[in-house]
């Protein structure tokens, strides 16, 4: 895979990277989000400190990160129950 150079900025800052030329729009867009969740958090709490700003990101991604992984979780377990419901009326009519 071919890398590329790239420069993100992330609040105020830029943050040079290397990543692969498939990644490279997710790359960007991530930063995008950061960004943006940035500004809400400046707008909405009148947070300027860059530390707070980047903390209350953080925080707002992980918790978005466990609702997906909550809501797979239990979808996982949805399938699983149909499959077994499946299993036991196939094992019935053999």
């Amino acid at each position: 895979m071919d890398t590329l150079s790239i420069r993100i900025k992330i609040g105020d800052r830029e943050y040079p990277m290397k990543v692969k030329t498939d990644e490279e729009a997710r790359i960007r867009r991530v930063g995008k989000l950061i960004n943006d969740k940035i500004k809400k958090y400046r707008e909405e709490f009148g947070l300027e400190d860059r530390q707070d700003l980047l903390a209350m990101v953080a925080f707002d991604c992980m918790v978005e990160f466990l609702e997906i992984k909550d809501d797979q979780t239990e979808g996982t377990e949805q399938v699983k129950h149909v499959l077994q419901q499946v299993n036991q009326n196939l094992e019935s009519l053999l």
